[in-house]
C-alpha cells in the first residue's frame, strides 16, 4: 500500500499478498494452492490414523477411507461451486473447460464435505468400520486440514473481507494484471484458519474429557465450523452469490449448523459414554461392541504384532481386556 493510498497515516502495517501463486520446475507448474490443499489432506489423514488406531482399528485404515474420501471430497468441492457460481463456466462469456482448473479455486468447503462423507461411506461398507467411528475420528483432523488449506487462497489473494485501517489489514492484488487493489481489506482467510484450529482443539478436547460417539464428535465439529463461516462469510466482499442480498453460505452456514445441532442433541451412545477418556477401557469395549468382530480382532492382531513377544503372549492369555487396557494407552496418548 502506498502514502498515497492512506494520506492520514492512519495505517502502520499490512499484511502483503503475493504476486504470483505458481511456480515452475522446468515446464512443470507448481501451484501454492494445491500444495496447501495437498499438505491439508495429509495432515488430516495422520490425525484420523492416530484417533482411529486409538479406538481399537487396525492400523493403515486410514489410507484405505483416504483412497475413497478424497477423491469424493475433490467432486464434491468442485460440483458444489459449480452449482451455485455457475456464470464464469456456462453460459455468455463463459469457458466450460475452466470447470477443471481446480488449482485456480473454487472449491466448496460444502461440497468436500459432502462428498467426502459419501466416499467415506463408501470405505465404511467395505471394511466394515462403523461410519460414525470414521467421522468422528476425523472431527479433529477436518478443520486442521481446512486451516492449512485456507493459506492457498492467500496465494491466490481471494477469501477477502472489507476495508479496514486494522494493522493486520490485507493486500490484495488482481492477479490477471498485477495490479495492487487501493486500500487494505480484513484478511477472513485468516481469520477462517484461525477458527478453524480453535474447532479442532475444542473438539479434540471435549471428545477426549466427555467420550462422544456415533458421529457426535463429527456433528460438533460441523457446528462450530458453521458458526464461524456465518460471521465471516458477513465480512466478506469478493465475488459470490447472494439470495436476498445476502450470501448464499450465510444461509448454508444457518442450515448447516441446525441440521448438526439436531443430531448432536437427539442421538445418545447406547452406553454409559460420559467421564474422562482416560477411563480407555470402558470407551474401547463400548465402542466396538457395535463393530464387526472382523474388526476388532483385526484391531488386537495388530496391535499384538507391535507389542512384540511378550505382548502377544499377554494379548492371546486375554484378549478382551488386554485389548481394552491397550484402545485406553492410546487414547491417553493421542
Amino acid at each position: 500500500m502506498s502514502v498515497d493510498d492512506d494520506p492520514a497515516g492512519l495505517v502502520l502495517a499490512a499484511i502483503p499478498s503475493p504476486t504470483s501463486s505458481v511456480w515452475h520446475l522446468g515446464p512443470v507448474p507448481i501451484r501454492a494452492y494445491a500444495l496447501c490443499i495437498l499438505a491439508g489432506i495429509v495432515v488430516a489423514a495422520l490425525i484420523m490414523e492416530r484417533r482411529l488406531r486409538a479406538r481399537g482399528v487396525a492400523a493403515g485404515s486410514s489410507v484405505d477411507i483416504a483412497a475413497w474420501a478424497v477423491p469424493s471430497g475433490i467432486v464434491g468441492a468442485r460440483l458444489y461451486h459449480l452449482v451455485t457460481s455457475p456464470q464464469g463456466y456456462f453460459g455468455e462469456g463463459g469457458d466450460p473447460l475452466r470447470a477443471f482448473a481446480i488449482w485456480e479455486g473454487g472449491l466448496s468447503v460444502w461440497g468436500a464435505v459432502a462428498g467426502g462423507a459419501f466416499g467415506a461411506w463408501i470405505a465404511a461398507r467395505r471394511s466394515g468400520i462403523p461410519l460414525g467411528v470414521i467421522a468422528d475420528a476425523l472431527a479433529p483432523g477436518l478443520p486442521v486440514a481446512q486451516a492449512i488449506g485456507r493459506l492457498g487462497n492467500w496465494f491466490n489473494n481471494e477469501v477477502y473481507g472489507k476495508l479496514t485501517t486494522l494493522p493486520w489489514g490485507l493486500e490484495i492484488h488482481d492477479l490477471r494484471t498485477g495490479r495492487l487493489l487501493p486500500g487494505l481489506y480484513h484478511p477472513a482467510f485468516a481469520y477462517e484458519a484461525l477458527w478453524n484450529l480453535g474447532v479442532a482443539l475444542l473438539v479434540w478436547r471435549l471428545d477426549r474429557r466427555l467420550g462422544f460417539g456415533r458421529g457426535r464428535a463429527f456433528a460438533l465439529y460441523v457446528m462450530g465450523y458453521t458458526a464461524g463461516r456465518f460471521w465471516i462469510e458477513l465480512l466478506r466482499i469478493d465475488e459470490a452469490n447472494t439470495v436476498l442480498g445476502i450470501r448464499l453460505n450465510v444461509f448454508t452456514s444457518v442450515l448447516g449448523f441446525l441440521v448438526a445441532a439436531i443430531y448432536f442433541i437427539r442421538v445418545r451412545d447406547a452406553g454409559p459414554l460420559t467421564g474422562s477418556v482416560e477411563a480407555g477401557e470402558t470407551r474401547s469395549r463400548h465402542r466396538y461392541a457395535e463393530a464387526p468382530s472382523s474388526v476388532v480382532d483385526g484391531a488386537r492382531a495388530e496391535r499384538v504384532r507391535a507389542g512384540g513377544a511378550g505382548a502377544g503372549a499377554a494379548g492371546a492369555g486375554g484378549a478382551g481386556a488386554g485389548g481394552a487396557e491397550a484402545g485406553g494407552a492410546e487414547a491417553r496418548g493421542g
